[in-house]
């Protein structure tokens, strides 16, 4: 498999350990419950690999990138890369 670069995080990234897989699930369930977020938005990607999350994905505007990125800073604090994309 040819190296990837570490900032295109996908899905096969994710950390199997306890703590990437509990980060992981905290975050999709805020992003879960949050009703102001569209369908799209709950869709993003959220990869955890060693307490590092990369959010990854399509929202409709910016405050749905922004809620997002707020669910998952209260879970793991500032170690968060927010990659979403607002589509146009």
């Amino acid at each position: 498999r040819p190296a990837r670069k570490a900032a295109a995080m996908t899905p096969v990234d994710q950390g199997n350990n306890e703590t990437d897989l509990k980060i992981t699930q905290q975050i999709r369930q805020a992003v879960m419950a949050d009703g102001s977020l569209s369908f799209t938005a709950k869709n993003v990607k959220i990869i955890t690999s060693k307490g590092k999350v990369t959010l990854r994905g399509p929202v409709n505007n910016a405050a749905e990138r922004s809620a997002i990125e707020a669910a998952a800073r209260k879970v793991a604090g500032t170690n968060v890369d927010n990659q979403i994309e607002v589509k146009k």
